[in-house]
């Protein structure tokens, strides 16, 4: 299941989306594909709407249409669909074509593509250098050949990315195109996907992308390389019966991209055998030819075998994700801890104080590992500002503390009763960053110690009761953050903790019971 136009609309990393999709303990189904969205930043609510109220809907919403997450604009009378390629269909076909799902979402601004390392401009960089060093240097049908080269090397490259899911918008739409085209099931993918030749783990279209390098490489020393790239080029016959034979007699259907590359071929020959001079065959030659191909192969075997081991360890990790984020395995895992009651809740306390979910965060100042649980608090609070209420508490006893210490705590405290909640999150965020007293002492825009920090004592003594010694610590509800789990993953159950009535109830007849 692909949907890359969907995911580059909403400006979302594809790898990291399709990992967190397919580890989700509900994939392929729409709460899993809801639930990511919101992992990923994207907040939405799913609805089975019948089809006679979709004129009601937004301008943007994403439904399911040919069984594919998509996503649906009105244009008109006409509806532009994205989901793994783009395509327009007017009311009767869409709702012919869709389910009664519909997903409103809100795209959040901050959210941003965090995609990996991408080499594929440095390459096309490498390949445009090629291209003008051949105009200025050689001949016209020199640099025509050259030209060809490129774009082999430019197609192979995108369909060796294919493997492993990096699908190119080039070769989509190249092979896309038709209404009866569908993924998985249009020519280029059955040929390309189900080549079952294998030398070293190699395809077909893995040597491809080492004949082109090879020759483009060769291709700038023209004409001393002219004797070397006719051999080849005259050997690229038995690819290219190989494939029209494949292409037309076993998988009985043709590959566009396959064409392609197979006219590039041709038009290689042609050049090379009637626009080439008569060149003297030099051994040396021979050799670095043969060295550089080697050379290729041995780059393009290491990089195919680095990426299929990645892939085989991504899609093992994605099945024990499936696992490990089943919300009742958690649940059970975090109700089994005994129940944490504190008295004060009060104390920095922050957002909704009337939500149904509670976080707190037991921590210190001078705890190096705090900062990365207070970003993800303040990440929730900012997500979730109604959803969730939270409390910072803080370990602070005041006869082994300094005066430091003293101070910032007073500072923090000042900073929570006399200025905005944001403030205060800001204060706290700046503390862990830069660990600088008189930067906090600045926001507090005070001098003196004169706060009341008796609260934060009674507080420190709970912590210290519960055994809570160790920093940092998340309590969800009066429980414990599990310590099989790492606190990262509360990303993956925030979405169930807050819709979870059962869990709500219990947290409110506790905190009933401990006020009567």
């Amino acid at each position: 299941m692909t949907f890359d136009k969907l995911i580059n609309y909403l400006k979302l990393d594809k790898q990291e989306f399709i990992f967190q999709f397919n580890s989700h303990p509900n994939y392929p189904s729409a709460l899993a594909f809801s639930d990511t969205l919101n992992f990923m930043g994207v907040k939405n609510d799913a609805y089975e709407l019948d089809k006679e109220y979709w004129d009601e809907l937004p301008e943007e919403f994403i439904a399911i249409v040919d069984n594919s997450f998509s996503l649906v604009k009105k244009a008109g009378a006409q509806y532009s669909v994205y989901s793994d390629k783009a395509k327009t269909l007017n009311k009767e076909e869409l709702h012919k074509n869709s389910t009664d799902f519909v997903l409103l979402f809100e795209k959040d601004e901050k959210a941003e593509n965090k995609s990996a390392l991408n080499f594929k401009p440095f390459i096309y960089a490498v390949l445009g250098i090629i291209l003008i060093y051949s105009i200025l240097n050689h001949s016209w049908f020199e640099a025509i050949f050259n030209l060809l080269s490129i774009i082999g090397v430019y197609i192979s490259l995108e369909i060796f990315n294919q493997k492993f899911g990096n699908t190119s918008a080039v070769i989509g739409s190249i092979c896309g195109g038709g209404a009866s085209a569908t993924q998985n099931v249009n020519s280029c993918n059955k040929i390309i996907n189900q080549d079952k030749t294998s030398i070293l783990g190699l395809k077909f279209s893995d040597f491809s992308l080492i004949y082109f390098i090879g020759i483009a490489v060769l291709g700038l020393f023209l004409p001393s390389t002219g004797f070397i790239i006719k051999g080849f080029t005259c050997a690229s016959l038995i690819a290219i019966g190989y494939s029209v034979y494949v292409q037309a007699f076993v998988e009985k259907t043709f590959c566009r991209v396959c064409l392609i590359i197979i006219s590039v071929l041709v038009a290689q020959i042609i050049i090379s055998t009637f626009l080439f001079g008569n060149i003297a065959f030099d051994p040396k030659v021979l050799l670095l030819s043969i060295v550089l191909w080697l050379s290729s192969f041995s780059v393009v075997l290491f990089l195919n075998n680095l990426l299929q081991e990645k892939e085989t360890l991504q899609k093992s990790n994605a099945k024990n994700l499936r696992f490990k984020r089943n919300y009742d395995l958690f649940k059970r895992e975090l109700t089994e801890n005994e129940k944490i009651e504190f008295n004060d809740n009060e104390t920095f306390s922050l957002g909704n104080k009337n939500a149904k979910l509670h976080i707190s965060i037991v921590s210190n100042p001078y705890c190096g590992f705090c900062k990365d649980a207070h970003k993800i608090t303040e990440q929730l609070l900012e997500r979730y500002p109604n959803q969730i209420s939270a409390q910072i508490r803080f370990n602070y006893t005041p006869e082994r503390a300094n005066e430091k210490f003293t101070n910032l705590i007073s500072d923090f405290t000042h900073i929570y009763n006399n200025k905005p909640e944001k403030e205060f999150l800001k204060s706290v965020d700046t503390w862990f960053e830069n660990k600088d007293e008189n930067s906090i002492r600045q926001i507090a825009g005070t001098t003196s110690n004169n706060e009341n920090l008796d609260p934060l004592v009674q507080m420190s003594v709970e912590n210290s009761s519960a055994g809570l010694n160790f920093t940092p610590v998340f309590i969800i509800n009066g429980y414990q953050f599990p310590q099989k789990y790492d606190r990262e993953d509360i990303w993956y159950f925030i979405t169930d903790l807050i819709e979870d009535e059962e869990f709500e109830r219990k947290l409110f007849h506790n905190y009933e019971n401990s006020l009567s």
